[in-house]
């Protein structure tokens, strides 16, 4: 990989780290309740739920996907899931219930297991999180020219970027639960939905660009040649 991709994945990781919602607090509670093993424990069973999400979405639209390399306007595509989950990201009002949901306490005896299993159907049971890995899939997938070894290169990156940050959370569990007050984590939320929306927008106008002007090189010999 190169240092700009691994850049990029790394950068999609940490993002993907402080999306808000019932993994993120279920996350912070377990690491105050129940200390970091048990924290580590439930947030590797979400990773195996993105896990199978990512190989859901790279092996359901393969066929699109292929179609992409050779037509890049449906780019447009992945860029309108992004737009779409993020317009439900800012316009969702559900997270003030999420932070003062008492039902997220955990049980005074650890299992490790149990959590593990809860970490993934947490995660699984959320169809947005599909829809997020497919227009990633869609965009990244065809950026690397349905490489597979790049695209799982590309992705275990992000994923092990993800964890890392993770861990900072479950360490920092305390003070970051002192700052994340309803309001706080609302506008988290919203500010996170701008994002994904301006992201979507942007690789909407990308798809739409002739082939030739996506082609930096081209860029430069037009450049060059009107000099």
């Amino acid at each position: 990989m190169a240092f700009d991709e691994i850049k990029e994945a790394v950068l999609i990781g940490f993002f993907l780290a402080f999306m808000i919602g019932p993994v993120f607090f279920m996350l912070i509670q377990t690491s105050i309740i129940k200390g970091a093993r048990a924290a580590i424990a439930f947030d590797l069973g979400v990773i195996l739920g993105d896990i199978t999400f990512i190989l859901i979405a790279y092996y359901g639209s393969k066929s699109l996907l292929e179609r992409i390399k050779d037509d890049p306007r449906l780019f447009y595509i992945g860029g309108l899931i992004l737009l779409v989950y993020g317009i439900i990201t800012f316009l969702d009002k559900s997270q003030k219930r999420v932070v003062q949901d008492e039902t997220l306490v955990l049980p005074e005896k650890t299992n490790y297991p149990k959590l593990f299993i809860k970490g993934f159907l947490l995660n699984f049971i959320n169809i947005g999180v599909l829809a997020f890995w497919l227009g990633m899939i869609v965009v990244i997938g065809s950026n690397l020219q349905m490489n597979a070894g790049k695209i799982f290169n590309y992705f275990s990156v992000i994923l092990l970027s993800y964890f890392i940050t993770d861990i900072g959370k479950i360490t920092l569990a305390k003070q970051l639960k002192k700052y994340l007050t309803p309001s706080v984590t609302y506008k988290i939320k919203r500010a996170m939905g701008i994002l994904l929306i301006v992201f979507g927008v942007v690789l909407i106008l990308k798809g739409f660009l002739p082939k030739e002007r996506l082609n930096i090189d081209n860029v430069i010999d037009k450049v060059e040649t009107t000099n």
